[in-house]
């Protein structure tokens, strides 16, 4: 049958380019995402598959109980997009000013809409229930992975599997591995409160930017100096604001960025020592301060059987020319709530356009939507990998 549902797969490529390119026109953003998913509970109207709306938020869950008995396994895609502008020239550019899908999401969610497609016409011949996971908020935390969880909605799933189109790897290649996957990440702000003055008697003056400059430069060592070595972190400034003109100095600064880890261990590690700079670089310099630490999604942790089923599934995809187990990636994902709550594992599709070389956030991000039935081939054969293993 596995067979048969993949050339039915490849004979609806059209409509799954289709979809995808609608929604690349109409994106909305995390937690903004209502037309997104009703045009996702329309399709399962259509189609005669039960759903529910509104689930942890926005999201929608279809559920496709197979005429024989197995287990329950969840195939998720997430819907939401960035607020980036898209600067692509193409036919499906974004017609929603400020908004992109600049990370694929359209495509996950064009790939699960049409493989649900497919295994209606299969329901009979189904072993166990599929459930059809749309989630909202995948790119901002708290996200929407753990407001579906809190629901209860998966209490009842025996596994979860969840596909990343990802345009930085070559088409027919897919990446995961047993074990961490993704880090956590983390949010921080600093806000420095010095005092003000003119430009021409600093001396008068705390100078927001030259204490903010210095914590910049300090943090930097926590990871070069108070991480182990074989241990891995990552502390990334992204934004630093201060000062209105030339000739005024700051009285205050704000600096956001984000802590990325592997591990909970130093996780901690590093929370406490970012304090620890900014309460002494403040400190030495007669400055206050404010710190907001804001903990993130948690790292993707794969499960070892459901990691080799995704490895087994690959085997079974014509189109699938190398599956490795790659070193974890530093990205974040929240589908990490998931594998804390149920056995499952999370992989990556590549998705890459021959001599472009935008990566994911990019104002000019694009995928190769040949990696869409890929990716749908993927999640239903770790599907029936995972039936098959517990029947």
């Amino acid at each position: 049958m596995l067979k048969k549902i993949q050339q039915s797969i490849d004979n609806l490529y059209s409509e799954m380019v289709e979809i995808r390119r609608y929604l690349h026109q109409y994106p909305e953003v995390s937690f903004q995402e209502f037309k997104t998913a009703q045009y996702i509970a329309d399709f399962y109207e259509k189609l005669n598959i039960p759903y529910e709306r509104n689930v942890g938020g926005n999201g929608v869950i279809a559920t496709l109980k197979g005429g024989k008995p197995g287990k329950t396994v969840a195939l998720r895609a997430d819907f939401d997009a960035l607020a980036i502008q898209d600067e692509k020239d193409v036919p499906y550019k974004s017609k929603n000013p400020g908004a992109m899908h600049a990370c694929g999401h359209d495509g996950h969610t064009a790939t699960l809409l049409v493989l649900a497609k497919v295994m209606k016409e299969y329901q009979e011949d189904l072993v166990g229930t599929i459930l059809f996971l749309h989630q909202h908020a995948e790119e901002e935390t708290p996200g929407g992975a753990k407001p579906i969880v809190e629901s209860g909605a998966l209490d009842h799933v025996d596994a979860v599997f969840g596909n990343h189109l990802w345009a930085t790897t070559p088409l027919g290649t897919i990446q995961t591995r047993n074990g961490v996957f993704m880090a956590g990440t983390d949010r921080f702000e600093i806000t420095i409160k010095g005092q003000g003055g003119h430009g021409a008697y600093p001396h008068e003056t705390k100078d927001a930017v030259v204490i903010g400059a210095e914590v910049v430069s300090q943090l930097q060592n926590i990871v070069s100096r108070r991480v182990d070595p074989l241990k891995t972190a990552v502390i990334t400034v992204g934004k630093f604001a201060a000062g209105n003109t030339f000739n005024i100095i700051a009285d205050q600064a704000t600096l956001i960025g984000t802590v990325r880890y592997l591990d909970t261990e130093i996780q901690s590690i590093v929370r406490e020592e970012l304090e620890r700079v900014v309460k002494g670089i403040c400190l030495a310099n007669n400055a206050g301060y404010e710190l907001n630490y804001g903990v993130g999604y948690p790292p993707v942790m794969n499960h070892e059987e459901e990691t080799k089923l995704v490895f087994e599934a690959s085997q079974q995809v014509s189109e699938v020319q190398s599956a490795v187990e790659v070193a974890p990636q530093m990205g974040g994902e929240d589908f990490a709530h998931y594998l804390n709550h149920k056995p499952g594992a999370f992989f990556f599709t590549g998705a890459k356009i021959e001599g472009q070389n935008y990566p994911h956030h990019h104002p000019k991000f694009d995928i190769n939507e040949k990696s869409m039935p890929i990716a749908a081939k993927m999640l239903i054969g770790a599907y029936f990998a995972y039936q098959e293993k517990n029947k």
